[in-house]
């Protein structure tokens, strides 16, 4: 397979978090970072991102135009992507949660955010490869994490997983390019978790609860409540 010419690689031993360092870089092309160890990492509305040793934190820079709207469906592309890597390692039971999480057996294996600075996007994910985070690192209302140190008998290393995922991101990147959003929503939806069940999703000022119907053009959840469905661009949703 090998490393995709048109982007840089660069690995560090330990930085602050991979999507501040890429934040740092830009300007300077397009290219993933890659970290053994991350003491600063957060993840969704600032929470800690705990990541043990061996576990995957890395980003991509890619530098673009486009609005931020569009920019933002990159984290479809990121699961997807995700999802097609640890399928080919043969992990089963792989569904994608909305907005930003890869789930195996119903548990939370990756997690993806977006981070973004004028003219470019930064897509950073955190995989468990061989480890959890330890429970205290947990808000008490996360789901279950799992590694894949649990299903599969010999993990990739970070760089390895690397090459495979930057591969299989622009696969999907290519994809959108060429024919948009359209085709990512629809390969996100036949693997989307809870898709038709009842879910909850938090917004800064209430908890709505509903059926998971769909996600729209944008890529907002689209949740039927006994008001009529309610179009989310943005919330954490609960199981």
């Amino acid at each position: 397979m090998g490393w995709p010419p048109e982007l840089g690689r660069v690995v560090l031993e330990t930085v602050d978090s991979t999507n501040t360092e890429a934040l740092r870089r830009v300007g300077q092309g397009d290219c993933w970072i890659l970290t053994k160890a991350q003491p600063a990492g957060v993840g969704r509305r600032g929470k800690r991102w705990d990541m043990p040793k061996g576990n995957f934190a890395a980003s991509l820079l890619m530098h673009s135009q486009e609005p931020l709207s569009t920019l933002a469906q990159r984290s479809f592309v990121a699961a997807l992507a995700l999802h097609d890597v640890l399928a080919g390692l043969g992990v089963a039971d792989i569904s994608l949660k909305w907005p930003n999480d890869v789930l195996v057996q119903g548990r939370k294996v990756a997690g993806i955010l977006l981070a973004s600075s004028q003219g470019a996007i930064v897509v950073g994910m955190g995989v468990n490869l061989v480890s959890v985070p330890h429970p205290a690192a947990l808000p008490d209302d996360a789901l279950a994490p799992i590694s894949l140190k649990e299903v599969l008998f010999s993990p990739p290393t970070d760089e390895d997983f690397l090459e495979l995922l930057a591969n299989a991101f622009l696969k999907y990147e290519h994809q959108m390019r060429s024919y948009g959003f359209a085709p990512i929503r629809t390969a996100w939806l036949a693997k989307a978790a809870r898709i038709g069940e009842v879910i909850h999703a938090r917004l800064p000022d209430a908890t709505l609860s509903g059926t998971f119907e769909t996600i729209d053009e944008t890529g907002a959840l689209v949740l039927g409540t006994a008001d009529g469905p309610r179009i989310l661009p943005a919330a954490e949703v609960f199981f």
